[in-house]
């Protein structure tokens, strides 16, 4: 009876299950991991001795930070290590006034009997990879450890983690990231639910089950023979840190994630500056994919490691995936109320693109790890995914752009000191302009409205609630994206519950997969 329909409906509806068939497949591996988490979190690391103290260099790199880069530089002098140990690079790539701010905090450090420097570049060649490279040629540790401006290490951060190089194998110690501000917006909610899934379930699963895990770019640690080994850091993706972790652990050293040493960080609260944030990190990906497929296929790796690498390098083929699923809903409406015969067809391909949604489970277990009841973990999953259809179209372009080998700038997500409600980043500098790829997601907002109505009216309830989270996620980042780049705050940016509790122990993570700045 199919092949009696016209040549183009036969066509439309198999474009329309290959969509979803490759949405599923992307699903069935959260559903995969969440399975595996269970395990996985049981296989904790041996404990290590506190008393290993070899000599460590800590890299700051910034990049026009006068708001946080006074707490980066006191956070790490403040690390509970042996003085003569220590060495603190601070690389400073800054063109604004931040640069004579350092230099001043830098001097003070080194007056009261700190190893500090201040290293600044006038080029920036090879912008955060090329400032660490530079770092590391005069780099007296044996191990680096790199934190962003936005992070705050505890002072027991080296203490919780240099042992563990005990073990010859290791080449890089990863801990996970925290949230200083989580409970600013509902945006910044969001961010934490979803970093905590990649961190917590994702991190602890590749790591514990025998696949490459990525160093996220901050809040980790090196041995600088294994960055060596790899070839040094190299600038030809936008995320430098996860294409050296692949090639690191294809020239055979070990990873490890501490997922119980926590350390904090300042989440974006400016939805434009988070949007440049995931399109860094979206095209970086792919760039690491299209740069790195061809030697992970023949390295003789595991089945079950080809296939997680290429799930993580790949990850953001979703969003394409997203948007074309949303966009094609209300043809595919039409189409089936026009042929009632397509029906089965239709209800197929649909319950492929919602059984997709494995995400939820994973960031459920995530939140739950992290100590959050089970209503509270269930409720704040929603906003994670309409977050993650509204951010579509920026991360598609992203995908796009890395697949096609469009070159572009490392541009870095503005911090602001951000910790609590009462703060504010309105009239401070580096706020991001709005971009006109913010229009295209007031259409798709629109056109999810349109489907939506449709979809009520000719009682097609079963894709309700996934248009309507395509509504809702449009509305709220293009909403955002107006009222932040208008310098107002809180304008449809409602403040996260105050009942929420903070995820940072005092001792002691939809969106994208998680690198550093």
């Amino acid at each position: 009876m199919v092949l009696s329909l016209p040549l183009w409906v036969i066509a439309f509806l198999g474009f329309y299950f290959l969509v979803a068939f490759t949405l599923f497949l992307y699903g069935m591996h959260a559903y995969i991991m969440a399975f595996l988490f269970r395990r996985a979190d049981r296989r904790t690391p041996p404990s290590m001795p506190r008393d290993y103290t070899p000599e460590v260099t800590i890299q700051l790199p910034i990049y026009n930070e006068r708001y946080v880069v006074s707490r980066l530089i006191e956070a790490a002098a403040g690390l509970d290590y042996p003085r003569e140990k220590l060495e603190i690079q601070v690389l400073d790539d800054s063109t604004d006034d931040t640069r004579e701010h350092v230099a001043g905090i830098v001097e003070a450090w080194r007056r009261r009997g700190l190893d500090i420097v201040h290293i600044h570049r006038t080029d920036r060649v090879g912008y955060k990879a090329g400032a660490l490279d530079e770092g590391l040629t005069v780099a007296k540790g044996e191990f680096v450890a790199v934190f962003d401006a936005d992070f705050v290490p505890h002072a027991a951060f080296l203490r919780d983690t240099v042992g563990q190089f005990q073990d010859p194998g290791i080449g890089m110690v990863q801990t996970r990231w925290g949230h200083l501000n989580e409970d600013y917006s509902v945006l910044t909610r969001a961010q934490a639910v979803a970093l905590d899934g990649h961190f917590l379930v994702e991190q602890t699963v590749r790591n514990r089950c025998g696949a490459f895990m990525n160093f996220n770019g901050t809040a980790g640690i090196w041995r600088k023979q294994c960055i060596r080994d790899a070839g040094g850091w190299e600038h030809d993706t936008l995320t430098e840190d996860l294409d050296l972790s692949y090639r690191a652990q294809l020239e055979g050293w070990n990873f490890l994630f501490l997922p119980d040493v926590v350390t904090p960080a300042e989440l974006p609260v400016e939805v434009n500056g988070l949007k440049g944030q995931q399109f860094r990190w979206a095209k970086g990906s792919v760039q690491c994919a299209v740069k790195l497929f061809p030697r992970l296929a023949r390295a003789g790796l595991s089945p079950f490691a080809k296939y997680q690498a290429f799930v993580h390098l790949t990850n953001h083929a979703v969003y394409p995936l997203l948007l074309l699923l949303g966009i094609m809903s209300l043809p595919a409406l039409l189409v089936l109320d026009t042929f009632p015969e397509v029906s089965r067809s239709f209800a197929m391909a649909t319950a492929l693109a919602v059984a997709s949604f494995g995400h939820p489970v994973m960031y459920f277990f995530s939140q739950r790890r992290a100590g959050r009841g089970r209503w509270e973990s269930l409720i704040l999953i929603p906003t994670v995914l309409a977050g993650g259809m509204g951010i579509a179209v920026n991360n598609t372009r992203a995908f796009l752009e890395g697949i096609s080998g469009k070159p572009s700038a490392f541009i870095r997500t503005p911090k602001y000191a951000i910790l609590s409600r009462r703060d504010s980043w309105v009239g401070k500098r580096y706020r991001v302009s709005l971009s006109p790829w913010a229009f295209p997601e007031i259409l798709l907002a629109g056109y999810a409205a349109i489907t939506l109505v449709y979809a009520f009216t000719h009682q097609h309830y079963l894709v309700i609630p996934f248009l309507a989270l395509y509504f809702t996620g449009g509305m709220y980042i293009w909403s955002l994206s107006v009222a932040h780049a208008l310098g107002n705050p809180r304008r449809a940016s409602a403040p996260a519950p105050a009942s929420a509790p903070a995820s940072v122990p005092a001792s002691t993570s939809a969106l994208a997969p998680v690198h550093g700045e």
